[in-house]
């Protein structure tokens, strides 16, 4: 049987706050296969492992850095520089490998050596059931490209490392090191389901258009044919200047654009960035020339609902739940802003007794049914263990 507990601490001392997490997340529990850890940026997160690796001797680590805190059953932890959430999971039919690649030349070559070293480490030489990554945001789909590769198309679920001032802080890590820039996964082999629910739970406008010229993958330069960012200011009734720079980055979370798998199923959320001096948009994901954008719109009630509804569905496709791993956008967070409380509140209702933890990233990943693996900005991942 799977089973599952979390812990939390804002100690101002990095090493005590990972042996206070570490402490409360092993209580009662023996065999433990992985800890998932979401710590702040403004730690020593070298002396935060040290610690937890006091009180979890040998076991595998697994995390990054989360945006202003976390959630779990003790409600939000965090609104400083000092907050760490964890979650341990211990089930003695099920293995775990974990592995770690510091960015090199290649982000595909990278996901192909961290896929081969996950299997290594988990003393297996097939695909896992189900897997988790973490990266830094920038060639998170490269990275899944390099996996798949490896393991063909395994259901993942993850983020991308966050820090608490979009400044580039953040980190990556596992009880082998920390690193800026790279990938972290966790192959898991079990008969337990994983149910993840992926969504941005935005609603479609009727502006859309094609993508007719990008730069770079990220970088989206016209939409049919005008600058992008003078197209998306029309669409909002907002003029293209008062969208320069970083505004354009508040601007876009409750509007950001969508783009459509090929049956309708998902629809991937691309966050607006940047508004460029050139009329171009700095986008948080992978874009295509030749497919189509679409305007979503949420306000910032239905954002803090959507995390109630979604874990609802999880719920509903899940028979005995040992515990939920939930990757909420730190845009939608922001966008939140003073009032993630009720979040938290809504998160707690529904998982009931089931332990749960929430971090907040750059970027969630996540699948449906019939689609493959996908990267996407301001959205929900949201993920069931089964005892």
């Amino acid at each position: 049987m799977l089973q599952a507990k979390t812990g939390t601490s804002t100690n101002s001392c990095a090493k005590t706050a990972g042996m206070e997490a570490a402490k409360k997340a092993k209580e009662g529990l023996s065999g433990v296969k992985v800890a998932l850890a979401y710590g702040s940026c403004a730690y020593d997160l070298d002396a935060m492992l040290a610690g937890i690796a006091e009180e979890l001797p040998g076991v595998p680590v697994i995390g990054n850095t989360s945006y202003t805190g976390v959630i779990t059953e003790d409600g939000y932890v965090g609104g400083g520089d000092h907050f760490l959430g964890m979650m341990t999971l211990a089930d003695p039919e099920m293995a775990v490998g974990v592995a770690a690649m510091e960015k090199n030349h290649c982000a595909v070559e990278d996901g192909i050596a961290v896929a081969k070293k996950a299997m290594e480490q988990a003393g297996k030489t097939t695909p896992p059931d189900f897997f988790y990554m973490a990266a830094s945001p920038a060639e998170e789909e490269f990275y899944l490209k390099g996996i798949t590769k490896v393991i063909g198309r395994v259901p993942f679920f993850g983020g991308s490392a966050a820090d608490n001032s979009i400044s580039g802080e953040w980190k990556l890590y596992t009880d082998r090191g920390v690193f800026a820039d790279g990938v972290v996964v966790a192959f898991f082999y079990t008969k337990k389901p994983m149910v993840n629910k992926y969504t941005g739970a935005y609603r479609e406008t009727t502006d859309m258009g094609i993508i007719t010229k990008i730069d770079g993958n990220r970088t989206l330069v016209e939409i049919d044919g005008e600058p992008a960012l003078e197209k998306y200011a029309g669409w909002r009734g907002i003029p293209a200047a008062e969208l320069k720079g970083a505004n354009l980055l508040a601007a876009s979370v409750t509007s950001p654009l969508g783009v459509k798998d090929r049956l309708g199923d998902l629809v991937a959320i691309r966050h607006p960035m940047n508004g460029n001096d050139d009329g171009s948009m700095a986008i948080g994901n992978n874009l295509a020339a030749g497919t189509a954008v679409v305007r979503m719109e949420a306000t910032v009630d239905e954002l803090i609902d959507s995390t109630g509804e979604t874990l609802r569905e999880v719920k509903a496709q899940m028979q005995e739940p040992a515990a939920y791993f939930l990757v909420h956008c730190g845009g939608r967070r922001a966008g939140i802003d003073g009032r993630i409380g009720e979040v938290a509140e809504q998160l707690k209702k529904e998982a009931g007794s089931v332990p749960f933890l929430a971090e907040f990233t750059f970027g969630e990943y996540g699948f449906e049914a019939d689609g493959n693996n996908t990267c996407g900005g301001l959205m929900l991942s949201f993920t069931g263990l089964e005892k």
